[in-house]
């Protein structure tokens, strides 16, 4: 069964983009020849994509797509047109770039949210002096031997891997690989390869924290990027929907992935993550303190918006680089050398606005996994976001449709 003439051309202007920028196609699993015959033409030129973008869009509603195709299709070819005008040269404000991408309207944070995360934070860790200090010194304490990392790494995959095919089955032969690699911008990442394998790449240069270590391969792994893929690929695609098999930045894809990703702990293992950590750190011989690491976890959780307002401050109000790394250092009680790295990242043209993905996507599909009515609801609700075409503007709709039903009720 061949691509929907339709879906062929949205892929050949989505393949196109990684002739501009590599690596804007994160992974594609589709019919080799379509990325031969873009990677043997001649370089796009971004003007084109601009208008292929907006006349693929005005065709959409006669390609005879289902609803739930033609909004995924259309909200990605919105991001596309966005950031074909960006290669292209156009200015577009910050704020508006984010909108185009993701689907969503960021506005900054509270600061009365952060001084309660400091407060709690405070009363997590106990001690005197700054509190700055003290998170450094907490997190200094936690560091996993970079000897250990591999093991700790296979521990958890192995733990997590099981929880995941009990409740969201996978095929038999689905397999991540790890691979400690450095000189990096971030402290993971997933290659989805096709047929059920992903090669996830961790950090050697940041230091890997044991209470960070199981959120980081629940959230490349299982439940969370490798896991996703493999339903959509065993679903979706195996179904004729093509459009699945490519994944693009600064598109609404990232921001569900992201945000599901970020959610994939909690909703797998759930309250009493800490305990049950630690006692997989305990049959490897290291020493944790699960329920400990647990709340602090929780308290830095509200810091959540610090970096899209980082990104605001840089981009939308254009305050020096300075100024933004002392606002990182004063709010997420990072080190300089962990702001100047954030700054890289948020300096990056092709991926200053990635960050939204993370906090508004947490944010939204933590809002609607937490109206669930039961456990059962909730496992259910998840299950969706890794099997379906979801938007963000879908889950708006489904978190309006919850509380019209609420009223009701």
């Amino acid at each position: 069964m061949g691509s929907h003439p339709f879906v062929t051309e949205y892929l050949r202007l989505g393949l196109a983009f990684d002739r501009l920028e590599s690596g804007f196609v994160d992974a594609y699993t589709g019919d080799p020849a379509l990325r031969r015959e873009i990677d043997n033409a001649a370089a796009p030129v971004p003007a084109d994509l601009v208008r292929r973008a907006v006349d693929l869009r005005a065709a959409l509603p006669d390609a005879g797509l289902s609803p739930q195709r033609t909004e995924f299709l259309d909200a990605h070819l919105v991001a596309m047109e966005c950031s074909a005008r960006k290669f292209a040269g156009e200015e577009i404000g910050f704020v508006d770039e984010v909108r185009a991408y993701f689907d969503v309207d960021i506005t900054p944070g509270d600061p009365d949210d952060y001084r309660e995360a400091h407060r709690q934070m405070d009363e997590v860790l106990g001690g005197d002096g700054p509190l700055a200090e003290r998170v450094a010194a907490y997190r200094r304490g936690d560091e996993i031997p970079p000897e250990r990392l591999p093991e700790c790494v296979e521990a958890f995959s192995s733990a997590l891997r099981e929880r995941v095919r009990a409740r969201y089955p996978l095929p038999d032969h689905e397999h991540v690989t790890y691979e400690v690699v450095g000189d990096k911008p971030w402290s993971g990442f997933n290659y989805y390869l096709g047929n059920y394998r992903s090669t996830v790449a961790i950090n050697s240069d940041l230091k890997q924290h044991m209470a960070h270590l199981p959120a980081l391969i629940a959230h490349e792994s299982y439940p969370g990027h490798h896991t996703e893929h493999c339903r959509k690929e065993a679903g979706l695609v195996a179904a004729g929907e093509d459009e699945q098999t490519l994944f693009l930045v600064n598109t609404p894809q990232c921001l569900m992935a992201e945000g599901l990703a970020d959610l994939a702990l909690q909703s797998i293992v759930g309250p009493g993550w800490g305990v049950w950590a630690q006692e997989i750190y305990a049959d490897l011989g290291l020493r944790f303190d699960g329920e400990r690491a647990e709340r602090f976890s929780a308290a830095s959780a509200k810091l959540l918006s610090v970096r899209q307002d980082a990104a605001l401050l840089l981009h939308d109000k254009h305050r020096s680089h300075d100024e933004v790394a002392q606002f990182l250092q004063r709010w997420s009680l990072a080190t300089p050398e962990r702001a100047r790295q954030s700054l890289r990242f948020l300096s990056s043209p092709l991926w200053r606005a990635y960050i939204s993905t993370y906090v508004e996507g947490y944010r939204l599909l933590g809002g609607w996994l937490d109206g669930a009515v039961d456990a059962q609801d909730r496992i259910e609700r998840f299950g969706r976001l890794l099997d379906e075409p979801l938007t963000p503007g879908a889950i708006r709709r489904l978190l309006d449709d919850g509380a019209t039903a609420g009223i009701r009720q």
